[in-house]
């Protein structure tokens, strides 16, 4: 509905109005603020390249977007770059996790474990708020393979987490674990639950199946709050599996994070955190009284230029051109994984993700460090290392290690 393929000239017109609709620090009076445009001694504003890069400009003016912009009011001196960031907004809830129209609350956040841990501060104040919970008696369930911003989460919020098994194979969660996890917590006093359901592991690009929660606490008689960390495969896995049903339609999935800075190659420290309409005001800060509008984010201050960046490659691409890419991708690791197939290389891919994870007894060190292959610890006892398929993965690069890695087992056959 609002995700289009701009032109060069509508892309930069765009960025251009809004810059004009922000406060002109450099033209205009602004005495009141702790901060300005990018200091002009240091990061020349008048350079002339500049005229011909709108996002460069955007960087250069400083835009701050504190606060939350789906819902109230905001600062009014950044209320164009603003608009660009409810646009994006717009464009991920509507459009690709299927909201209905303006029942959403989110924002652009500096990272997916920001995202992450805005929605465990979230759903523990819920409880505590409506519930009357104490934080003994919440905890969050995620599997052994989320990403380590849960864990972290749980430090900081002073919940428990409670790390459910996955299959070794499959990395599809045991749900008997699952069970006696819930069971066990439940005989110990804890009464609520943060979910945390994987939309492509940082390791496996696994995807967990929400019903598997939603139906273990449900039968239990539990409340829940169930977030999905999209931080991978939100920009991946809507478009290679149109038929997904991890979305907003599912109304067991209250939130979700998505990393602009992964598949989408935004500057790094680019987050999104998208949540149900109702929820956010959970973390609103009061103390925050200078500020015009409502703090309800961890960060508080953040660069407006990170929002505009997502428009500007969302815009560039549109929604089809952003499905060629994801197909160019899913092709080139459908034939890394039949090259391997070929010399009976055992791995984990999910068939709608382009990351392949290859059991560590195929691979010798030296050609994992040749190619950077990831392995799953930095340690003794490593068993998987990953290959992530980025647009800079191309075949001819897949070959190459393939080759070698040919050679190599048939010196070194795996028993």
């Amino acid at each position: 509905m609002y995700w289009k393929r701009y032109t060069s000239e509508e892309r930069s017109s765009r960025i251009q109005k809004a810059l004009h609709e922000n406060v002109d620090f450099t033209n205009y009076p602004s005495l009141g603020y702790p901060a300005s445009k990018l200091d002009g001694h240091v990061f020349y504003d008048d350079a002339p390249f500049l005229k011909d890069a709108p996002i460069l400009q955007t960087y250069v003016a400083n835009p701050n977007h504190i606060g939350c912009h789906t819902r109230g009011t905001s600062v009014s001196s950044f209320k164009g770059t603003q608009e660009m960031e409810r646009e994006v907004l717009r464009v991920l809830a509507e459009d690709i996790f299927k909201a209905e129209p303006g029942a959403y609350d989110g924002y652009i956040s500096p990272g997916g474990t920001e995202a992450n841990i805005q929605a465990m501060w979230i759903y523990r104040n819920y409880f505590m708020r409506t519930h009357g919970a104490m934080s003994h008696e919440i905890a969050i369930l995620a599997s052994e393979d989320t990403h380590y911003s849960i864990p972290k989460g749980s430090n900081l919020l002073q919940v428990r987490w409670l790390n459910i098994p996955v299959d070794f194979y499959t990395r599809v969660i045991q749900t008997d674990k699952l069970d006696e996890i819930i069971a066990d917590a439940r005989l110990g006093g804890i009464r609520f639950f943060i979910v945390i359901a994987n939309l492509g592991t940082t390791m496996f690009g696994s995807i967990d199946d929400p019903d598997i929660y939603s139906n273990a606490l449900e039968k239990q008689g539990l409340e829940y709050r169930m977030h999905v960390d999209g931080a991978y495969g939100g920009f991946v896995y809507p478009f290679s599996n149109q038929r997904s049903a991890i979305n907003f339609e599912n109304e067991k999935i209250s939130s979700f994070t998505i990393d602009a800075h992964k598949m989408l190659q935004a500057p790094y420290g680019t987050g999104v955190f998208l949540c149900r309409k109702g929820l956010i005001e959970y973390v609103l800060t009061e103390e925050a009284e200078y500020i015009e509008g409502m703090d309800l984010t961890v960060c508080g201050s953040r660069s407006g230029a990170n929002a505009v960046a997502v428009w500007m490659i969302l815009f560039t691409y549109g929604p089809h051109g952003w499905f060629e890419k994801i197909s160019v991708l899913q092709m080139r690791t459908n034939w890394l994984c039949g090259q391997l197939d070929k010399m009976g290389v055992k791995y984990f891919r999910d068939s709608f993700m382009n990351i392949v994870t290859i059991q560590a007894q195929y691979i010798p060190e030296d050609l994992a460090l040749k190619y950077n292959l990831i392995p799953q610890k930095h340690a003794e006892g490593n068993r998987w290392y990953k290959i992530v398929v980025m647009g800079h993965v191309e075949v001819d690069d897949l070959s190459a290690f393939t080759d070698e890695l040919e050679v190599y087992l048939k010196a070194h056959p795996v028993q």
